[in-house]
């Protein structure tokens, strides 16, 4: 920044991670190696919920080496959003205070930015302004976000200079509906310029007066070459940096200067036409998740003080009724108070078939009524509805740079300045060396001029990734960020939990067997006093099952849950323990008498929940979890779409955990185990296989999710956390979803590696064609931009996978 000196509060970024370990966590020693690590300021470390603050230098580091690290000292870690802890947060600011005191965050909505090494570019521009902090440009998304400190109308100038067009997102666009011609910059220069080189190949061919010829072909050139002459010279002028622009009108004014009229025009029309088309294509491309922004409704019918009115639903409080007539949109997320009917929830989960809904469940924005009416109790505002998070979700996945993303822009940092040197010394060397003709190596070096932006492979990773990120969604697939979606391609083992993943996840209870007097309700009655605390599937349905029967339940005290193994309290000043047999081995409860029956319903393939106080057994709860009808299917496809192995990880027993792996045809299973096994077992797999994904419910199962490869999350569409930790979230409870997954990853994998292959191949052909001396401009210019044209649409191929039913 020119006029400013760069202090380290300045550009210190922050960050917060969630650590999981095997045993307890070191805080202090871990806090003290890490202010040692290059690049980290401060550290804060909170035992209480194990989240790590800390302050970095982003030129130094960032999370992704900072998580590597931590994975070398057996740590695992997944991000999450700074907050600042009491405390935390004032060290924070007294270390490191804030370098624009008056800074504002802001989004900026783009039009007209169809490449990507021209967005990279405006992100420079734009950071290099004086009271600008920050800028980052999302290409795929076509928005960019910044911090700054000066007005927002001097960014939107300079963004407007340098050719596109900008406003900041919430503000209201116009109105009327735009045009053809307006919705594309180049389409009418296109048409102009190719116009007048059909008129001026028309009159050369009529033999008409030479000027009038040269004309013809000046004014194509002028007409068609303007827009990338004023980009590229605001570029050169506002960060001396040229782009593909600067080199195109540089080429061309050099066919002028040596009098290939003829050429300059036709290589100008071929540039204009490659933007007109490429934009055309990103438009498209982008369209795919814009989609989902216009399925809500804008306004609702909500009563408010016995009045019923229409309202925008920006002004709809949480807490307010709404009203939803048959055939219509919900408009906020909600819970329905009064009526029935079936919802097409597709644009939330990717299923069609529409779902019985009554009172007490709950109703997503975006998805449609079909013959009920509904009255509904807004749950959410309306920026954080479910579909206007996911939408955040997306664009904030196609921001990420994914691993083949990485390897092409550090390619693209070497190449142009490479061929720009190599087109110099083939202007000199000839002539000066052999005794060639100057002017047609000039024209060799023009034409090369014309190949040394890597347009074509730059757009190749990205165009796939928003591709197949917008269809997965569609799909009811939410894919966090394009690195995951190329992992999946290359994934060889699955892990499943079992409850609630294979299985349909609400467990009915089969049988109650009491002893020591106590009749099957008390029985009940107990477990489910202790049960009414944790969030477990097999918790919940015991909890529910007690009050359909009217059962109290009673006080407990001194509660304490024990992960992985159930539960103990008092009641009545007794000890009472809830759980499983390594419960109640560790704490010596015995179970004499009862392992014959313990063995014949383990062997059914039941869940069993015993009771017991500090001297004995009390009572045993069977319970049984369905296979999902799917299951079976989903695990047959995975193999068929070539997944090595399939494993059940379970915390249940072996028996149970046996049945099921042979019923939903899994190869293997390891039961009874803890969440920490649970790592342990996952990080086995990675030292075997490498590439292992977990399938689990994202909350429960968290650890083992955070070291796997790609963590998936099933049926989150209602669950906040599991939208936030997951990697990779199914929206609904369908496993059929997770062979789509799979497929599309690989698909992606395959596109992005021969759209790269393709696009240095043909670069290759491109400039060899200089050694004979071949290469002119026109072939130059359709053969840059026509490969960016084949790499688009070979990318948008991925908008076309969709889910089987």
């Amino acid at each position: 920044m020119s006029g400013m000196a760069i202090r380290m509060e300045d550009i210190a970024e922050r960050g917060c991670l969630r650590l999981f370990a095997q045993g307890e966590l070191d805080g202090s020693s871990l806090e003290e190696k890490m202010r040692g690590w290059p690049g980290i300021l401060e550290v804060h470390f909170e035992a209480e919920t194990s989240r790590m603050e800390y302050s970095y230098n982003p030129f130094l580091t960032d999370s992704t080496r900072i998580i590597a690290s931590l994975r070398l000292l057996g740590y695992e870690a997944r991000e999450e959003a700074f907050e600042g802890r009491a405390g935390s947060q004032a060290s924070f600011a007294g270390a490191f205070p804030p370098a624009f005191p008056n800074s504002k965050s802001s989004v900026i909505r783009l039009e007209g930015l169809d490449c990507a090494d021209c967005a990279a570019k405006l992100e420079r521009t734009i950071l290099a302004m004086s009271g600008v902090k920050d800028a980052r440009v999302n290409f795929a998304a076509a928005k960019m976000k910044i911090s700054h400190q000066i007005p927002l109308s001097e960014i939107l100038k300079v963004i407007e200079k340098m050719g596109y067009r900008g406003r900041e997102e919430g503000a209201p666009a116009a109105e009327e509906k735009i045009s053809l011609w307006k919705s594309n910059k180049y389409y009418l220069s296109t048409l102009l310029s190719g116009l007048l080189l059909l008129i001026a190949v028309s009159l050369q061919i009529l033999q008409m007066p030479e000027s009038w010829v040269h004309a013809s072909y000046l004014l194509a050139i002028v007409l068609g070459g303007y827009l990338p002459a004023r980009a590229g010279l605001a570029l050169l002028l506002t960060s001396w940096e040229a782009d593909m622009n600067l080199l195109m009108i540089l080429a061309a004014s050099g066919a002028v200067a040596i009098g290939q009229l003829a050429e300059a025009a036709v290589v100008v029309f071929l540039f204009s036409l490659g933007n007109a088309l490429q934009g055309y294509s990103m438009d498209k491309t982008r369209n795919s998740v814009r989609a989902l922004m216009d399925l809500a409704p804008p306004e609702a019918l909500v009563r408010r003080n016995g009045l019923e009115q229409v309202m925008p639903v920006e002004s709809i409080v949480v807490g307010d009724i709404f009203i939803v007539r048959p055939g219509e949109k919900i408009a906020m997320d909600g819970v329905i108070l009064k009526g029935s009917s079936a919802l097409n929830e597709a644009s939330i989960t990717g299923e069609s078939i529409p779902v019985d809904k009554g009172p007490g469940e709950r109703v997503y924005a975006g998805t449609m009524n079909s013959w009920g009416a509904l009255e509904v109790e807004v749950e959410r505002l309306a920026e954080d509805n479910t579909i206007n998070r996911i939408i955040a979700m997306i664009e904030e996945a196609e921001e990420q740079r994914a691993p083949s993303q990485q390897f092409v822009d550090r390619f693209a940092r070497y190449y142009t300045p490479a061929v720009i040197l190599a087109a110099i010394l083939v202007a000199l060397l000839p002539p000066l060396l052999f005794g060639q003709p100057g002017e047609k190596w000039f024209y060799e070096a023009l034409a090369m001029l014309l190949v040394a932006c890597p347009c074509a492979l730059i757009i190749s990773t990205p165009v796939a990734i928003v591709s197949a990120i917008g269809t997965a969604a569609r799909n009811g697939v939410l894919v966090k960020g394009g690195v995951h979606l190329e992992e999946m391609g290359r994934i060889k083992v699955l892990a499943f939990d079992k409850t609630g993943t294979l299985t349909r996840g609400k467990p009915r209870i089969t049988d109650i067997i009491s002893s020591r007097g106590l009749d099957k309700n008390e029985v009940l009655r107990r477990a489910a006093s202790l049960e009414a605390r944790s969030e477990h599937p097999l918790a919940e349905t015991v909890v529910e099952q007690a009050r359909k029967l009217g059962l109290e339940l009673a006080e407990v005290s001194n509660f304490r849950a024990m992960s992985g193994r159930g539960a103990a309290a008092e009641i009545g000043g007794k000890s009472c323990y809830v759980g499983n047999q390594r419960l109640f081995s560790e704490v010596g409860i015995a179970i004499q008498g009862q392992e014959e029956l313990i063995a014949e319903l383990e062997g059914a393939g039941k869940t069993l929940i015993l009771l017991g106080d500090e001297k004995e057994l009390l009572g045993i709860i069977a319970l049984a979890d369905e296979l999902r009808e799917n299951s079976r299917e989903a695990i047959r496809q995975l193999k068929k779409k070539g997944i090595k192995k399939s494993i059940i990880l379970s915390g249940d027993n072996e028996r149970a955990a046996r049945a099921m792996a042979l019923s939903a045809n899994v190869d293997e299973y390891q039961a009874g185990l803890l969440p920490e096994d649970k790592v342990q077992a996952v990080r086995a797999l990675l030292e075997k296989y490498e590439k292992v994904a977990m399938v689990g419910d994202g909350v429960n199962d968290a650890p083992a999710l955070a070291i796997s490869t790609v963590g998936i999350a099933m049926g989150v569409a209602g669950s906040d956390a599991a939208l936030e930790t997951a990697d990779i979230a199914l929206m609904a409870d369908d496993l059929s979803r997770l062979p789509y997954t799979v497929e599309l990853g690989r698909r992606t994998l395959r596109i992005i590696r021969q759209n790269i292959v393709f696009s240095l191949l043909l670069k290759a052909a491109i400039l060899s064609l200089v050694i004979p001396g071949w290469l002119t401009l026109w072939l130059a210019v359709a053969g840059d931009m026509g490969t960016s044209l084949l790499v688009t649409l070979n990318g948008m191929r991925l908008t076309r996978v969709k889910a089987e039913s």
